[in-house]
Parts: structure tokens; sequence; C-alpha cells
């Protein structure tokens, strides 16, 4: 197996999140894999591009030539690491190939936790990309470690590898066996000399979708699996299903076969897929991100009636949400507040005497439509709350009347421990203070977010289902769906106590 690693050094990175602003709920992880093509790396380079919103931090790529495997794994974008003009994607020559952007959860920021995984087994090589998180992958550990495993990473998807090590018979029958042990989300693509393997939990947290692309000239077909359908559109494939929870896929050189090996479950979608994660052109689950986002932008509107005179989104999240509260409130929609979209890495050292400037790296306050005007803003979520506070105050600075602030989410009270890269409950705005307290401190007139029914209102259903909801809701209702052995067995915060070697940054 050929590997590069990249040489940039850490601290020269830009991980996509803004030095001024970590006020969001940071993207999970993306996966791509596609078998059957000519130039596989290529377009696994050009869907991990599509799904970079799902994690800037690091990005990698394992692929097949029918002899051996190669693979590229780096800190950076997926458009810097795999430009043409280094000539990496050149160097990765395959039919098959499986890749994956990275936003960490568990494990920091270290070339030894960029994904794919790489292991060779009795069978031969696998490599193992995972959206997701385990919630006993510590426990699992400890115990692996015990019985002679030695870790060399951080990252929770170590541990399936190591639990495959210790099973017994072919890929799959390790591999389900490894499953079987695991709690928590994910969403795995798996490629070995002879296979293309994507799974998702029972409970189908995470996404996962088929697709295939043809190749008229060849009579051919290339099957891909994909965090979203965007994945599938950049390179011209067609979505075939999304794959269902529980399901494991295997595509091979006879064809694509199915099969359910775990205990059935009731289906929990994280619904923040609709609400953030997913790019708004994604079909997720049967249903169009950017018409869902609209839906709850109406049904925001319907339980939270503002007088107002423009209603403007916090780019570019807000964006749909924002149209479809306009349309449901008939307030003109304007774009209030200007995004720039090239910040890249912070220019100047971010000093206290600077710091103030804050927001307007990211955002600027139109004031053509914003002076003299009562102004409903509208945003996907409050975490912190600290960059709902700025824009609250650059609204006014600009000549706002009134500033509303409506948010398209219920309130934010609990952790993510499923994949998705939270502050600790204690940090959150929503869990420690009054919604009259959360209003007073980021100081805008009025603070609405949508209630948990309206949510699931939007999303077609009469409501929430207390007994048997319909989503994983948990952030917002702390009806955590999968067990959190891990946190359970910690100090309380969930946070893994790891002995392993921590990499200076260089520079």
């Amino acid at each position: 197996m050929t590997v590069s690693s990249g040489d940039t050094p850490v601290s020269d990175i830009d991980f996509g999140t803004d030095p001024f602003d970590d006020d969001k709920l940071h993207e999970e992880c993306a996966v791509f894999g596609i078998l059957g093509t000519d130039d596989a790396a290529k377009h696994t380079a050009l869907g991990l591009h599509a799904l970079q919103h799902r994690g800037q931090e690091a990005t990698g790529i394992v692929c097949y030539d029918g002899t051996d495997f190669h693979a590229h794994r780096e800190l950076g974008h997926v458009g810097d690491v795999f430009d043409k003009d280094r000539g990496i994607v050149e160097k990765l020559v395959g039919h098959a190939a499986i890749g994956h952007n990275r936003y960490s959860t568990t494990g920091a920021p270290m070339v030894r936790n960029i994904q794919p995984l790489f292991a060779d087994f009795e069978f031969g090589g696998l490599a193992v990309a995972h959206n997701g998180n385990l919630t006993n992958a510590l426990h699992l550990r400890k115990e692996l470690v015990k019985h002679g495993s030695i870790f060399q990473s951080t990252t929770d998807t170590e541990t399936l590898i190591h639990l495959m090590a210790h099973a017994k018979g072919s890929l799959t029958d390790r591999l389900i066996a490894a499953l079987r042990r695991v709690e928590g989300a994910y969403s795995l693509v798996c490629l070995s000399r002879k296979k293309l393997i994507g799974v998702r939990d029972p409970r189908g947290v995470r996404p996962l979708v088929l697709g295939k692309l043809a190749d008229p000239a060849k009579g051919t077909s290339a099957y891909i699996l994909s965090s979203e359908t965007c994945g599938l559109d950049i390179i011209g494939a067609e979505k075939i299903r999304d794959v269902k929870p529980g399901e494991m896929i295997v595509i091979d050189d006879t064809g694509l076969h199915s099969e359910f090996p775990f205990e059935k479950q009731e289906e929990r979608f994280c619904i923040f897929e609709y609400i953030y994660f997913s790019r708004p052109d994604s079909i997720v689950e049967g249903h169009s991100v950017y018409d869902a986002r609209k839906a709850i932008g109406r049904e925001l509107a319907r339980e939270n009636p503002v007088p107002a005179d423009v209603v403007v989104p916090i780019p570019d999240s807000g964006v749909p949400s924002a149209i479809g509260y306009a349309e449901e409130s008939g307030i003109p929609f304007q774009y209030g507040i200007i995004r720039n979209h090239y910040v890249g890495r912070t220019f100047i050292e971010p000093t206290d005497e600077i710091r103030h400037l804050g927001v307007k790296l990211k955002h600027n306050a139109n004031r053509a439509v914003i002076e003299g005007k009562r102004v409903v803003l509208v945003d996907d979520s409050i975490v912190r709350g600290t960059t709902s506070r700025k824009i609250v105050e650059m609204i006014r600075a600009a000549g706002a009347t009134e500033v509303h602030m409506c948010i398209s989410s219920p309130p934010t009270t609990h952790s993510c421990f499923y994949g998705v890269d939270t502050p600790e409950r204690s940090q959150l705005m929503a869990a420690r203070m009054s919604l009259e307290e959360m209003r007073a401190a980021i100081g805008c007139d009025t603070l609405t977010f949508i209630s948990m029914d309206g949510l699931y209102r939007a999303m077609g259903l009469p409501g929430r289902d207390s007994a048997k909801p319909a989503y994983c809701d948990a952030c917002f209702s702390g009806d955590y769906p999968i067990t959190l052995t891990d946190v359970a067995e910690s100090d309380g915060n969930g946070a893994a106590k790891l002995s392993l070697l921590r990499e200076q940054k260089v520079g």
C-alpha cells in the first residue's frame, strides 16, 4: 500500500472554523465510496468536494487498482489537498475508492486520526470511513487494550478495526460481529480488494444514499455510496435510494447485495440534518432539505407572528427558513446581512484590541434595507449566543428600530453524542438561561423559537409523539435514543481519558 499524509504543519491549517466564532454546531463528517469506474479517486474527490460542508478539518482517499491500495490523507480542505496542481489525485489510481471529510467529534486534529483508516487482515487490506459517533468506544477500547490491542489513533473508528481483528470468519462476518458490539450512530463505507460496503446503524441516525453512475460508452455502471445526494449530483450520478437503517449493502463484481444483520429498532433519523447540516439542494430520506427549511420557516411565522417591516436571514443556513417566514407572514424578504464568503484564515492576529470586530469578518449589515426598519432576524439555532448578540448589535448599529430574533429550531439544551461536535451542556445558552434571560443577553426586542410540535408539523407530522418520536431530537429534548455508555462511565462530561502521545504543533 502506498500512503502519503501531506506535509503541511498543523499550525498552518485553516480548520474551517472562524477563530472569532465557534458559536455553531459543527458539521459531522462525510463519507463517499465508488466501485466500477476508471479514475475512482477523481470521482471521490469531487464527491468529497460537494460534501465539504460536513467536515472541513481534514480529508482523505483510499483507492484500489486491482493489485495495490493507495492512499492520501491530509489536514485541510478538499480543494486544497487534492488540488490538480499538486498532482496527488493522479497518483491515486484504481477502479474503486472511498473518501472521508472530517470534523473531529472524538480525537484531536492529528494526522493519525484522518480517515479512511486502513488495516491488513487475514483476508487482505480494508479501508474504513465513518460518519457518526460510537457511544461505547472508550469502554470497548479499554477491553481491547487488556487483550493486547495497540491503538494508533484517538478516533472511535479504530475500535471497529480492532473488534474485527478479534472476530472470525469472512470480511462481512467480522464486520457484522464488530458492529453488533458497538453502540451509537454510524454510517460506514468500507473498501476491500473485492468489495465496497455501506452500513447504517439500526436507528438510521446518520444519512447514507446509494447511487449509480452509468458509462454509456462501455455499457457499464458504477455503484456509489454518499452521505448526501449532492455528492451524487456533482459527478452526474443518479440516486437509487437511501440505504435503510440497519442495512448492509455489499457491492462486488457480481452486483449489489443487501442484508439486514442487526436487530430491528425504531428509526430515529437526526432532525438537525433538515435544520442545518445537510446541503439545501440534497434530498434526505425522501425530503428536499430546501423545502423542509422553508416549511419550518412558515411554521415559525404561524407560531410567532411579529409586526415588522423586513425579514432578514442570517446567512447562509437561515436563508430558506427566512423565505418561508416571509411567504407566510407577508413581510418582505430582504438580504439585510451580506456574508463574506472569502474569509479563509484570519490574515491578522486576533488580538484583544481587534477581537471586537468579530462577526464583521464574515457578515456585514446592509444599511440600505435595515435603517429605520423593524427587522425580523431568522437563524437556524442558538448555541452559546455570542454570535447572536454581535449580529443584533450590528443590526441596531445599521439603524434598525426594532430587532426580533426568530429561530427555526427549538432551544438547544443538550449536547449531541451521535456525531455532532457540540459544546458541553454548561456552555449551551438555552441550558442555563430562561427565554427572557436569553433575550436580554442577546439584546433583541423579542426572541422566539419554533416549538417541538411545530418542527414536527413542518416535517409533515401532526406533532411530536413523546412515546415514539419519529426523529432523534436529543439536542432539544434530552431524549437520547441510544445508550451513552462512555458518558455514564466518564467524569460526567463524556471526556475520554486517553494516554496517547500528543502531537505538537509546528511553527
